[in-house]
Formats: C-alpha cells, structure tokens, sequence
C-alpha cells in the first residue's frame, strides 16, 4: 500500500529584501515530501535556511516561489476558511521554549489559548483538557495556575509541545525543540515527541543540527546548505552511506563513544567560512569549501536527483 504524502513542498524558494539593493534567498527551489505518519528531519549549519523553510510551510512566510501542498490542499494559496481549518492542522514547537511563552499568562491560558480561538471545549471541560494535556507531556494538574518563569526549560517545553498538541493536530514542526536544553534533558524530550507520535498518530518535520538525536527521532533525513538542499534518504542509509561531501564532513564530526576509534578514525574537514548567503557563490554553493571540488562546480548549479533508490544528492559527483 502506496504511503500518503501528507505534506509536498515543491520548489520552495524564500528571498528576503534587505533594502539597497540587497536580497538574501534564505530557501532555494527546495523540495521534498512528508509521509503520514513518519518524522522528516531537517539538518544543516546555522544560517543553512532550515527554520525558514518550515516556518514558510506553516505559513510564517509567504513563499517567493513554489507551494506547500498540506493534506491536497495548497496552503498559501487557500480562502480564508481552508486557511483556518489549515491552522488547527498545523501546529509548531519552538526553538526557545521560555521566549516563545507569555510570562503574563499562566500555564493554563498558554495551553487553552488555541481551544479558545477555535472554539473548542467550554468552560469545565477546557480546563480538564489543560490538565490531560499537562499531565499527557509529564507534567501536573497543579502547574496549570503557575507562570513561565517557575519552570525549567524543559519543563517549558513540555509545555510547549502540550500547547502546540491542544487543537489535535496531526502535524507538527519542531523547530530545533532541543537545542536550547541542557544535553541530561534533551533525551528526555526526544522520547516524550516519539511516545506522543505513537499515541496521537503524529507526523514530524524535526529541524534540528544535531546529527546524533535527528538519527535516533528521523525516519528519512534532509541535509541543507546555504538554503539549498544537497542530500535526502533514510536515516540508516544517510548514516551508512553519505554521498554530498557536506554530508560526509557532519558525519565524521559527531564523536564515537570509544575512546580509541575516535582517536585513529579519519575525519573529513571543512576548511573556510560559510559564505554569505547575499553573495553566494556561483554553481555549487559548497564549492568553495569542497575538497574533491572541480572546475565544474563552479560553472553551473547540481542537479537534484535520485542516485539510488529513494537518495537524492545535488552533486556533481554523480552526474
């Protein structure tokens, strides 16, 4: 049975208007699905344009060009009503789980805020969702009437993660949910998102930078460069068999737990700055930092294409 692609981003491009001139393409002509039920990870360096990307499929950002097709339905090209029953559908986590709270609200008004705006639950039962939702991401029905700042930052994003879960939505984007958390805690968050995706049915767009936790949370993964997206297979086969040279050089930084091996293993270093993403450079964007790059590279722009069954690389390399 053919699995459904529950979201389909086509051609995504994002460009920001800086003034005098200047535009910056934070997302160029990205594409990729995400099945139902599967969490899609999104990895790349600071700055390589993964946020964006999901924030423009949420609907944050209007597309330059391309579309977000969400359940069949475009989403930026939807009324008014499609767009709102959209919304209910969609639904993020936050990267800073204590800014992206009101530390005017309480946790209760921070949770039920999306019931209220959609019209669902009333009055006693409100509250009783809260509480199921609170105690649903390891919390207490006695957090519900405190305040942001008696929490840590964990705890604030379970609390995110019971906000963005309120409205029942069955798909979810975690803009890199782990990245301000102490590493003792970022496990703990990790399991909790792959509990709540068993029970709840739930599919994932998980932006992250962390090579190590995106394998252990990902079914297929997305590797990202200067706003372009340079490789895409299973998690296993990326971690076996890497083929973009950026892929292969984030591989070889994470550290084997033997001292020894991490030792005499060989890594793949890049040398230089990311280019700025105002002028970047001309065909291969990670030319310029690539040690097996030719004079190709330089001359026209990788093709996206398959080059095993379901591993798509933008690369010279293979073509």
């Amino acid at each position: 049975m053919e699995r459904k692609k529950l979201v389909q981003v086509k051609n995504l491009t994002k460009t920001f208007t800086l003034g005098k001139g200047l535009s910056l393409t934070a997302a160029d002509n990205v594409s990729f699905d995400i099945y139902e039920g599967e969490t899609f990870g999104l990895v790349g360096e600071s700055g390589c344009g993964k946020s964006t990307t999901g924030r423009t499929i949420i609907g944050l950002y209007q597309p330059t060009t391309g579309e977000v097709i969400f359940d069949g339905q475009n989403v930026h090209q939807a009324s008014s009503a499609v767009r709102s029953k959209l919304t209910r559908q969609m639904q993020m986590i936050f990267q800073d789980p204590y800014a992206s709270l009101n530390p005017r609200m309480n946790i209760a008004e921070i949770i039920s805020e999306g019931l209220y705006l959609n019209g669902l639950y009333k009055g006693k039962e409100r509250m009783n969702r809260v509480i199921e939702l609170l105690e649903m991401v390891g919390l207490q029905r006695e957090h519900a009437n405190r305040f942001p700042h008696e929490f840590s930052g964990g705890q604030r994003q379970r609390i995110g993660i019971a906000r963005a879960l309120a409205v029942n939505p069955p798909f979810i984007i975690a803009d890199e949910p782990i990245s301000a958390l102490d590493v003792s805690v970022q496990a703990q968050v990790v399991n909790l998102m792959k509990k709540l995706q068993q029970e709840q049915k739930l599919t994932y767009l998980f932006i992250a930078h962390d090579l190590a936790m995106v394998k252990h949370i990902s079914d297929r993964i997305g590797v990202m460069y200067l706003g372009n997206m340079v490789e895409l297979s299973a998690s296993e086969i990326l971690y076996e068999s890497p083929k973009h040279p950026y892929t292969q050089a984030l591989l070889s930084a994470i550290p084997v737990p033997d001292p020894d091996l991490e030792k005499s293993r060989e890594r793949t270093i890049i040398e230089g700055d990311v280019p700025s993403p105002i002028n970047p450079p001309s065909g291969c964007v990670f030319r310029t930092r690539c040690s097996v790059a030719k004079a190709v590279c330089a001359e026209k722009k990788p093709i996206w294409q398959e080059v095993d069954i379901n591993h798509f690389v933008a690369c010279h390399l293979y073509q």
